[in-house]
């Protein structure tokens, strides 16, 4: 029996009368609306009235009837389980009898509706929506097959993975066929439908498309050339998706697609060139493309000067304003992008060949920032990126004409796509560009100077992108030309200018490093100018400039003179900003790197910073006890305040050492320090065991009486899923391990077996890089272990022997290498077995340092000897590759 229902006039009246009001662009009636709304949601069939104006009121204006049916879709994804059954069934038959209104937009409101009631749980509660809806594409009426298709992709797009599941008996067998039917439709808007219900599907290589895929190829053919922009853009989204997921079934026609899209990237119409634009980049990506398959790599090859040339085009279209000067006028707040803070991490000190943790590339196409749209130029400035770091050198036959033709042209717009182009291709041809740097290294040295601020701007970016060659020459030839433009572009007239001239000078600096000494006055003495100068988002770029420079330096920046121009503009904006400020999260990082490189220089200024630190980490938890108590009446704290705290102690610590004494001394920073080892956020812990590590460095007598709490929750954090955080416990852990002595014996059970466990980890290609600095960390932190506590360690020798001799094979002497091999020396006296020792006396004989360790190794070497005897160890030292029999036989006289 159908659920009838009708309005009272009286509450109908009430209801439009709403509506009304809420399009008034008086704010203070659209709160006075939305509260009487709310209250209406107290009565069961208030929704009913909403439908019934949506779908049955024809009489009222579209934008009236729409609202309802908006207001409706936010009362079902709130209140939807508290619907009585006949108002969820009314709504329903409501929406199926009039997905085919006249009016687009009632028609689109009502898809909108039916996709909430869907994604709500709803598809497996109205079995017959999906039949009714594909029955209602065979229409003859226009606007019932618009609507339903027009709910249909919303569908798709929301509920793509329930479509293909056996809980709905798997509906797309039926939906994906139907779909490839209307490709061919006599309406431009109806394909355009169908090709994006398909795409949907592309992606997950769902099993009902897959069946059908030469049939969806062919059809997509079919469109290529399709009268409507819309249709187009889908067509080539399509083929970029089947390029990452059925580059077999495109293979064939390859030649015809590359052709294609260099049409559709000159379309009229920018979106279908963007989507086509895509392609190049995918392609690029694909290892079909890198490896064996000449002939996609062909293709690409021949029609390589046609995309220069369209790039070209694409590279001329700064979409950015043309202002000059524009240092005065004040930042808008939504020109500041929101900045992540990265934890501290001790995994890179560890890496000292120069394998890195990967991190993420900061080196991105630095162009039309203020524009957070993907635009065409961006997108080939991008393509030409992944192109250059395909083809390498190959590439630049295409390339260097159009260079040529753009980077000494008269008109600016050209020179500086030209300039950008060169920046593009920097990563992926620098080899083959090296002949041609030393006459376009000054020319772009000169174009810093261009009157036009967009040329210095994207200049700064290019330059960047080559300063690893630029450091590599002699400093007079390009490096101080280059620092002294840079620092004049510092100081800019234009906001910009002033930006990519800062990001440029940091990456200089990571690359020059203690190259810059000399001329450090002059560097500080810009950087601090242009505090006086920068407003707001600059500000918080130059901080990270100066960071990056006390890194670079280091103890160099500890001179009276340096701190004298340094340390009072820090400071006045340390104390200008509120514990609130998210402007504390760059600025606490600069001051972190400062303190580090000041060391002793710093000491005036810790005592405020060290406090406010320790306030900060207290502040945020106790705000995240109050919002675990009474998460209703108390927000939840924003943790990066007190992550980024704990890293500036950290910083403060380093530089500090013994200095810091008396600050933990007079603070509860330890007790504070036991409750962020167990924050379930893993950044707090990373950041609280770094900072664990620095503090057991410089000042262990505090926290010492702590250790026996502290070890058990290290343990619990030696898990690699989290890589950073068990970098750093382990790392902590060694460090306690030489300050706590023969005392470290209660708790080698807590750890030692999770430490073995890591180190033995198979390396998929995946994880070798982040890996690479993990079992480092493991190795030189069991080695310790064992040299403190050799007789609880040693029984697990032959357990990690060969992998800890291989991670630490490579690596330069240091403090922590040679304590690691003293208690692997220790060990293998304890417990003297017959284990890899062709491993563990190649690694050996590359450690020479120490008078110590050769007598140490003397003593094992000998004893193994005597131990197998003459002819034994003949047969076996045969084995040895001859540079290690050479070393063997210097070093040690075996």
């Amino acid at each position: 029996m159908e659920y009838e229902w009708k309005p009272d006039e009286q509450g109908l009246q009430q209801i439009l009368q709403l509506l009304k009001e809420s399009q008034s662009p008086d704010t203070t009636i659209q709160r006075t609306v939305q509260q009487k709304l709310e209250q209406l949601n107290q009565y069961p069939d208030f929704n009913n009235y909403l439908i019934f104006v949506l779908t049955k009121l024809k009489s009222e204006d579209e934008p009236t009837r729409s609202l309802s049916g908006l207001i409706l879709k936010n009362n079902v994804k709130a209140h939807f389980q508290n619907f009585p059954n006949g108002v969820t069934d009314f709504i329903k038959s409501e929406c199926l009898n009039n997905i085919g209104d006249s009016s687009p937009l009632i028609r689109a409101t009502v898809g909108i509706l039916i996709t909430t009631i869907a994604s709500k749980g709803e598809l497996q509660n109205w079995p017959d929506l999906l039949p009714k809806l594909c029955s209602l594409l065979d229409s003859e009426d226009y606007n019932t097959c618009e609507g339903a298709f027009g709910a249909l992709q919303k569908i798709c797009e929301d509920s793509a993975e329930i479509l293909d599941s056996d809980v709905l008996d798997r509906p797309l067998n039926i939906m994906i066929p139907k779909f490839l039917q209307f490709f061919k439709h006599s309406s431009p808007k109806i394909r355009s439908h169908a090709v994006a219900c398909v795409n949907q599907f592309i992606i997950s290589r769902t099993q009902a498309l897959m069946l059908h895929i030469d049939s969806f190829i062919e059809n997509l053919f079919a469109l290529a050339g399709d009268e409507e922009p819309e249709v187009r853009k889908n067509v080539c989204r399509a083929l970029v998706m089947l390029l990452e997921v059925r580059m077999d079934r495109l293979l064939p026609h390859m030649h015809n697609i590359v052709e294609y899209m260099l049409q559709r990237t000159q379309d009229q119409d920018e979106n279908v060139a963007l989507e086509a634009c895509e392609f190049w980049l995918t392609l690029a990506e694909q290892p079909i493309c890198q490896t064996h398959t000449v002939q996609a790599s062909a293709i690409f090859q021949n029609h390589m000067s046609s995309y220069m040339n369209i790039t070209r085009i694409f590279l001329l279209k700064n979409t950015q304003g043309d202002v000059e000067e524009d240092e005065t006028i004040p930042d808008s707040e939504q020109d500041i992008r929101p900045r992540f803070h990265r934890s501290r991490t001790v995994a890179q000190q560890h890496d000292e060949d120069g394998i890195e943790e990967e991190e993420e590339d900061d080196d991105e196409i630095d162009d039309d920032d203020t524009i957070s749209d993907w635009n065409l130029r961006k997108c080939s400035a991008a393509a030409l990126d992944v192109l250059a770091n395909v083809y390498r050198d190959e590439l630049l036959p295409h390339i260097l004409p159009l260079l040529k033709e753009l980077l000494f042209h008269h008109e600016w717009v050209v020179k500086e796509s030209g300039i950008l182009v060169l920046g593009a291709i920097a990563e992926g041809c620098m080899q083959g560009m090296i002949p041609y740097l030393p006459e376009l290294i000054p020319h772009l040295i000169q174009c810093l100077s261009d009157k036009k601020a967009l040329v210095r701007s994207i200049t700064c970016w290019t330059l960047s992108r080559y300063a690893h060659w630029v450091v590599s020459q002699p400093p007079d030839t390009y490096l101080k030309p280059l620092m002294t433009e840079l620092l004049k572009r510092i100081l800019d007239s234009n906001k910009r200018v002033q930006e990519a001239a800062c990001s440029a000078f940091a990456t200089l600096e990571e690359e020059a490093c203690t190259e810059l000494v000399p001329y450090l006055a002059y560097i500080l003495d810009t950087l601090v100018f242009a505090f006086s100068k920068y407003q707001h988002k600059n500000l918080l770029i130059l901080y990270d400039a100066i960071g990056t420079l006390a890194d670079s330096v280091g103890h160099h920046l500890n001179k009276p003179e340096y701190i004298q121009m340094l340390m009072p503009p820090l400071i006045q904006k340390w104390n200008m900003l509120k514990d609130e400020d998210k402007d504390l999260f760059p600025l606490l990082e600069c001051l972190s790197s400062v303190a580090t490189a000041l060391q002793s220089g710093f000491l005036p200024y810790c005592e405020p910073v060290y406090q406010r630190c320790v306030n900060l980490v207290q502040k945020t938890l106790a705000q995240a006890m109050l919002n675990n108590a009474q998460p209703d009446q108390y927000e939840a704290p924003d943790k990066d305040f007190m992550i980024v705290a704990l890293d500036l102690l950290s910083g403060l610590a380093e530089g500090l050492g013994g200095n810091i004494e008396q600050l933990v001394a007079r603070s509860n920073i330890l007790t504070l320090m036991y409750q962020c080892m167990q924050d379930k956020m893993p950044e707090v812990r990373q950041s609280s065991f770094a900072l664990l590590g620095d503090l057991t460095k410089a000042c262990f007598q505090h926290v010492k009486p702590c250790i026996a709490d502290f070890m058990p929750i290290l343990g619990t954090n030696l898990n690699p899923e989290f890589i950073s955080v068990c970098n750093n416990a382990t790392w902590a852990i060694g460090e306690i391990s030489i300050q706590m002595g023969i005392e470290m014996q209660p708790y080698i059970p807590m750890v030692l077996h999770q430490l073995v466990e890591i180190i033995n980890r198979p390396n998929t290609p995946k994880t070798l890089l982040e890996n690479t600095g993990t079992i480092r960390l493991n190795s030189i932190t069991i080695g310790r272990l064992g040299y403190v506590c050799p007789q609880e360690v040693a029984p697990m020798l032959q357990q990690f022997i060969r992998p800890w001799c291989t991670s630490l094979r490579n690596i330069r002497d240091n403090e922590e290498k040679d304590s690691a091999f003293r208690g692997i020396c220790t060990m293998i006296s304890v417990n003297p077995i017959v284990f890899d020792f062709r491993s563990y006396a190649d690694t050996s004989s590359s450690f020479v340092t120490g008078y110590l360790m050769i007598i140490y190794f003397l003593q094992i070497l000998h004893g193994f000897k005597n131990q197998v005897g003459d002819e034994n160890w003949r047969r076996f030292s045969d084995q040895f590759p001859l540079p290690l029999k050479e070393r063997l036989a210097a070093f040690y006289g075996v």
